[in-house]
């Protein structure tokens, strides 16, 4: 980041900021798996998600012609304000797989930003139909949604993809669709293995109803022959904290202790309740402590632009400029103020977690539960489609790739004003903060990604050595650290990696 200075005119500073995009040595690190924690995959450091939900327009705004990822001039323009917040992630509910994405992905993860992508839209043949799965669960249906997962591969900022959001929402939804959601999981999960250039989780986001909330996570959770099966990540669309709160009032407390056991990342895909306005957000600040960072990776709040019903940070204006709301505000204060992260606790859970799956491995071959035939309030009994998709898997789909590309200094600014909600202008730098080089030379190294292998790329991309007594090495990593700086995560996941070596190697070996 190239601090503002106010001797200095600003495109002689945005020209200058821009030229050290080139002498900058870091890159776009791919978020991946261990265990029920979200890791840079190149530090092994914890990655929680603190971040917000952005569908300008509502889900009616993606057609042939535009989405929410098409158009670098807004893209530029809400990027400045997602940096303003300070988040590190943005989930899409729906983009049109015939669009260039190219732009506003490279200027996301210039920005340093990840993205959770929704592979459902509102266009024909495009979503799943929750009461009658079977009549879209098709080929048309598949090819768009691995369209999708081959395009958003390329970019090392997809953090990863959404099979389904809130598909199951009543008794009828719950008699039938399940099975189609599992499906779905492994479909894109196979194909991922198949045909893209990297590992990247596949998850569901999950409207937080009683009656549903640990049947149906763990039957998304469960796999029996197949690891594919199982949901890489669970998101939970939460709206339980309304106005003054506590982690006890609100019921936080019973959501960590329903999904303590939970063997994959838990993070709010959907959270601020609005009963309360302008909202507090207070919630932020117990999220993010240890009384929920052992279960939960954070969160992402709902949502960016105003929208018919009232959850919005901003509002956009009809010439495109800006209002900024209260809630933005407050949501602002809110991670501006987040405690620093407990390194030496976050450690031991993680150290913890690696422990117990290479328990489980010894006990059960498997830290994966196996699947059971009964889960409460929700119908499995018709068992998972056969996959309608192996051809698609075997020769994978015709579309673009996504790449980086390289962004011209008019592209990081902005034409649009922001305003507060008394008129005057929101004080604020009119630029993207060019914090990640996604671009370099042809001849120098690290390469941004790799290219597809087709061949088996499980959970782990780097997978050490196993060691002599992995058991003795689990109780050595990071005892007794009472440091406040960060220590080596890089050890301990090691032994994770080797844990889910070994079960890779009994499923497909």
């Amino acid at each position: 980041m190239f601090p503002t200075s106010e001797y200095l005119p600003f495109n002689i500073l945005l020209f200058i900021s821009f030229l050290l995009i080139n002498q900058v040595g870091a890159y776009v690190h791919p978020i991946t798996i261990h265990g029920h924690f979200f890791v840079d995959s190149v530090t092994k450091e914890p990655f929680y998600i603190k971040g917000i939900d952005y569908q300008p327009g509502g889900s009616s705004a993606v057609s042939q012609f535009k989405d929410p990822l098409s158009d670098p001039e807004i893209c530029a323009r809400d990027i400045i304000l997602f940096q303003e917040l300070g988040i590190n992630t943005i989930r899409i509910y729906s983009v049109n797989s015939e669009l260039d994405h190219d732009i506003c992905m490279t200027m996301l993860a210039t920005a340093g930003i990840y993205l959770v992508l929704d592979v459902n839209s509102p266009l024909p043949n495009h979503h799943l139909n929750r009461y009658e799965p079977w009549t879209t669960y098709n080929l048309m249906y598949m090819e768009n949604v691995f369209k999708i997962v081959e395009q958003f591969s390329y970019y090392n900022n997809t953090l990863g993809f959404i099979a389904g959001n809130e598909v199951v929402n009543d008794p009828i939804s719950a008699s039938v669709s399940s099975p189609y959601i599992k499906a779905m999981i492994r479909d894109i999960k196979t194909y991922i293995e198949y045909n893209s250039p990297r590992q990247i989780p596949v998850g569901y986001s999950a409207a937080d109803d009683l009656n549903y909330r640990m049947s149906l996570a763990s039957y998304l959770e469960c796999a029996n022959d197949n690891p594919r099966e199982s949901v890489d990540f669970y998101g939970v669309n939460s709206y339980q904290w309304c106005g003054e709160q506590t982690f006890y009032s609100s019921g936080y407390n019973i959501l960590v202790t329903d999904y303590h056991g939970f063997t994959r990342p838990v993070f709010f895909s959907e959270y601020g309740c609005n009963e309360v306005l302008p909202r507090n957000f207070d919630e932020v600040q117990v999220l993010y402590t240890n009384d929920m960072i052992d279960v939960f990776s954070g969160g992402l709040v709902y949502e960016f632009t105003q929208e018919p019903n009232n959850y919005g940070l901003v509002q956009v204006m009809n010439n495109g400029d800006i209002k900024i709301l209260r809630d933005f505000i407050q949501l602002k204060r809110q991670f501006d103020t987040i405690p620093e992260l407990d390194y030496p606790f976050v450690a031991n859970s993680m150290k913890l977690n690696a422990k117990e799956i290479h328990t489980k491995l010894k006990q059960y071959k498997s830290p994966i539960p196996k699947c059971q035939e009964y889960y409460p309030n929700i119908d499995i009994s018709i068992g998972m489609p056969q996959s309608i998709a192996e051809h698609l898997i075997e020769t994978g789909v015709n579309v673009k790739p996504g790449h980086y590309v390289k962004l011209e200094p008019h592209q990081l600014t902005t034409k649009f004003s922001f305003f507060q909600t008394n008129g005057e202008k929101y004080p604020t730098y009119p630029s993207i903060d060019i914090l990640v080089n996604v671009t370099w030379e042809e001849d120098s190294t690290p390469k941004h990604i790799a290219p597809p292998k087709h061949v088996e790329n499980h959970i782990i991309e780097h997978e050490p050595d196993e060691p002599e007594d992995e058991e003795e090495e689990l109780d050595d990593t990071v005892e007794n650290d009472t440091t406040t700086s960060p220590p080596s995560f890089k050890s301990i996941f090691e032994k994770v990696t080797t844990s889910f070596k070994k079960l890779y190697s009994s499923f497909f070996n």
